[in-house]
């Protein structure tokens, strides 16, 4: 399948300069949102205007500004909401939707596979997606930045791992795509990112830590 085969959305929504995706199979005409935590109906007008069904949810990790609209969603259309099992408890208010899964999964969206990376750091279960080259990373990697591990439940070293041992080994043309809009661009590649992002650039665990202040 190549890039073409898949249509994409990437919608800057509500006030926290949040990315939330829309990724669907042109044939099925199946779609997918990815963290849907703001303004339900524009999402699901952008999908009827653009002729698709949504059949299913994916959660990049837990945080409010990533999964507050879930309950409207869900009222809307009845579709299982894919998280990872360690961040899952947190979503008790959806429980009933909600599909647990665990890092190397792979989720069809049509014929389109998804494939389930477990990037813990930001949160236990934060995830990242990678669909046909193309890396939705939620709060786990930014455009020039990485996400916060100072909150509940982050952990700078987690981090780390997750870099070194997971994304850093993916494609440089793999195409970025954050959950937040904090940069100039709203997209880049992991190329990019390893030449010009500090943090995805660090080479060692106390470097990283130095980076975050973490250390």
């Amino acid at each position: 399948m190549s890039p073409r085969d898949v249509h994409l959305r990437q919608l800057e929504l509500g006030p926290m300069q949040n990315f939330i995706y829309l990724i669907g199979d042109p044939a099925t005409r199946e779609a997918a949102v990815i963290d849907p935590g703001w303004e339900i109906p524009t999402l699901l007008r952008t999908l009827e205007q653009d002729g698709y069904r949504l059949t299913a949810a994916f959660v990049t990790h837990h945080h409010f500004d990533h999964v507050m609209g879930l309950g409207a969603l869900l009222q809307a259309a009845d579709v299982p909401v894919h998280v990872h099992r360690a961040d899952a408890p947190h979503l008790a208010a959806v429980r009933a939707a909600l599909k647990p899964v665990a890092g190397g999964e792979t989720i069809h969206v049509g014929r389109i596979p998804v494939q389930l990376i477990h990037t813990p750091g930001h949160t236990p279960g934060s995830q990242c997606l990678l669909v046909d080259g193309r890396l939705f990373s939620g709060d786990t990697l930014f455009v020039r930045a990485c996400g916060r591990c100072d909150l509940p439940g982050g952990d700078p070293r987690q981090m780390f791992a997750s870099f070194d041992t997971m994304l850093k080994r993916l494609d440089d043309h793999t195409t970025l795509y954050p959950g937040h809009h904090y940069a100039p661009q709203p997209t880049s590649t992991l190329g990019a990112e390893k030449r010009e992002n500090p943090f995805f650039a660090a080479q060692t665990e106390a470097e990283f830590l130095r980076l975050t202040g973490l250390a």
